[in-house]
């Protein structure tokens, strides 16, 4: 069988990703680019809420599973927990991603760009947290869960608006999909098989037991006692900071499928918001998942880019089967946003990155607009994160939210799907 006709690993991940922006060396080599500016570091958008951020990371090591890629020690992962902190506390500000993953996770985007890998620099870019700094007060928990084959940093906009508002946030890095770096600076590489005969619904499994250990570290978080895997100190306040009576989970493409995975079989979840990820196990079968054939009790919010709505669209490439199969199953409360102009990697860091960082590299935009869409990138910033934040504020803190009600003259970019 040809490489044409023959499914690898790589091919795999760029179909998941709806072809939007691969991440295991699918784009063709970087050419040499005709002008040299200084590095761009990416800035995130300012928060809008009121709390101030920390930062700490958590390598979680679970001891009853092998992992479950190589079959060599035991199933690690890192974690970062990011809380409202006290105001004006003095603390190193975190940066946005590891010295050794950073240019792992930059290289096929400066190469799709045709530029030098060392045009995007993401080991000095600035959060708008401070690492290990008191945390202030007692919260409802989110998750997070990045994409399939993506890194837990790239949804660090979402997570720290979410955060400004009141919550703590837990970032999870599924091991072996992607780059990993540990305390040390040991460095875990993508671990997954090349033949990709049921990779995904295996993935899928171990990203749910992931989801499910997480939860149980942060209960003996919670109770006291400290999980970091080399017993690092913890931030000044960060265990009473934890209110695991509500709790939430959202996550992109991949990670919004486990978010509503893991609800279907755990009960501490309270409700959950899927950014543009199919539910399906297998999208050339046509596999659906249990999930996608039952529905949950429990609130959800599926979100949603060009024409990747419930709404059945045969012959489009946006069709999924799995959405509405899953809307007509829903007996929780539902509903269905679209970004019509954006693509799958709008939901994604990629939305504000990529812009900024073509700007500085006299880069058409024609080339971003292939991975992002039409969409105004501060206008589709502005509304994921008023409507995620919204679901939350409706579903943990018990807050009425008009914006959920319809149609905002304020976020034209979002259609309501009905």
């Amino acid at each position: 069988m040809t490489n044409r006709s023959k499914p690898t690993r790589r091919r795999l991940l760029a179909a998941l990703a709806f072809a939007v922006v691969p991440v295991l060396g699918t784009i063709p080599a970087a050419t040499t680019a005709t002008a040299t500016p200084a590095p761009y570091r990416p800035e995130l958008p300012a928060p809008t809420g009121k709390y101030a951020i920390g930062a700490t990371e958590l390598h979680l090591i679970d001891r009853s599973r092998p992992n479950p890629w190589t079959a060599a020690g035991k199933r690690e992962l890192m974690t970062t927990v990011w809380y409202p902190a006290v105001p004006g506390a003095s603390g190193p500000r975190t940066t946005y991603a590891p010295a050794k993953v950073a240019p792992l996770l930059t290289a096929d985007l400066t190469a799709y760009l045709e530029l030098e890998p060392d045009r995007l620099d993401y080991a000095t870019a600035p959060t708008h947290a401070r690492t290990g700094v008191p945390a202030l007060g007692r919260h409802p928990v989110v998750l997070y869960s990045p994409g399939f084959g993506t890194s837990r940093l790239l949804g660090t906009n979402h997570v720290e608006e979410l955060v400004s508002r009141g919550y703590v946030v837990v970032t999870i890095d599924h091991t072996g999909e992607a780059p990993v770096e540990f305390p040390g600076g040991r460095l875990s590489p993508v671990q997954l098989p090349e033949e990709p005969a049921g990779l995904y619904k295996k993935a899928m499994g171990v990203r749910g037991a992931d989801t499910r250990f997480v939860l149980d570290e942060l209960e003996r978080l919670a109770a006291g006692r400290n999980p970091d895997a080399e017993g690092r100190a913890l931030p000044r306040g960060l265990a009473r900071s934890l209110d695991l009576t509500r709790i939430g989970m959202f996550g992109y493409s991949a990670g919004g499928f486990t978010a509503a995975e893991t609800m279907l079989v755990d009960r501490r979840i309270d409700a959950g918001a899927n950014l543009d990820g199919t539910m399906m196990y297998d999208m050339a079968a046509g596999e659906l998942s249990p999930l996608a054939q039952r529905g949950l009790d429990r609130p959800f919010l599926l979100f949603g880019a060009d024409a990747h709505t419930h709404l059945p669209n045969p012959g489009h490439p946006a069709n999924d089967p799995a959405w509405t199969s899953f809307w007509q199953h829903q007996r929780g409360w539902k509903l269905d946003l679209n970004i019509a102009e954006g693509t799958h990697g709008a939901f994604a860091d990629y939305q504000f990155i990529l812009p900024d960082l073509a700007r500085a590299n006299g880069v058409p935009m024609e080339k971003i607009e292939a991975l992002l869409g039409k969409v105004d990138p501060a206008g589709s910033v502005a509304a994921q994160r008023a409507y995620l934040g919204a679901f939350f504020e409706r579903f943990l803190k018990g807050r009425p939210q008009p914006l959920l009600w319809g149609p905002s003259p304020r976020h034209p970019e979002v259609r309501f799907v009905s």
